[in-house]
């Protein structure tokens, strides 16, 4: 794995730490403002809605496990899959599901990672 691999990785675990946590501050730092994330329903949210889910409390992470990834990374950009597991609630609605996650990260004029578009899908 090269150094820039090494550094998707690390963006990814930071991302998944800032979900557990809910850490809507963290998580502003990584996603770019015109984020286009499509769900596992087919659902696509921008970064305003992904933030609001996690400030208000809607969805919930009691764990996620990244399992299974492979990592592309050119230049001003990386993209990561990964195999994810992932608990917790989304309401009063429990989940644990066993999902694929693309990544497309973008690395800004400034220096900064930020996430420009991701899918899940069911695995």
């Amino acid at each position: 794995m090269n150094a820039a691999q090494e550094e998707m990785i690390a963006l990814e675990e930071q991302l998944r730490v800032a979900m557990l946590g809910a850490d809507v501050d963290a998580l502003d730092r990584l996603i770019a403002p015109d984020l286009l994330f499509t769900t596992h329903m087919g659902q696509v949210i921008g970064k305003q809605q992904d933030l609001d889910m996690h400030r208000s409390g809607l969805l919930k992470f009691r764990a996620i496990e990244a399992g299974e990834r492979l990592v592309a990374a050119h230049g001003p950009v990386g993209v990561v899959s990964a195999r994810m597991k992932l608990v917790g609630s989304f309401g009063e609605s429990p989940f644990n599901l066993d999902l694929r996650c693309t990544r497309t990260w973008r690395q800004g004029d400034d220096g900064r990672w930020q996430i420009l578009a991701g899918h899940m899908s069911i695995a």
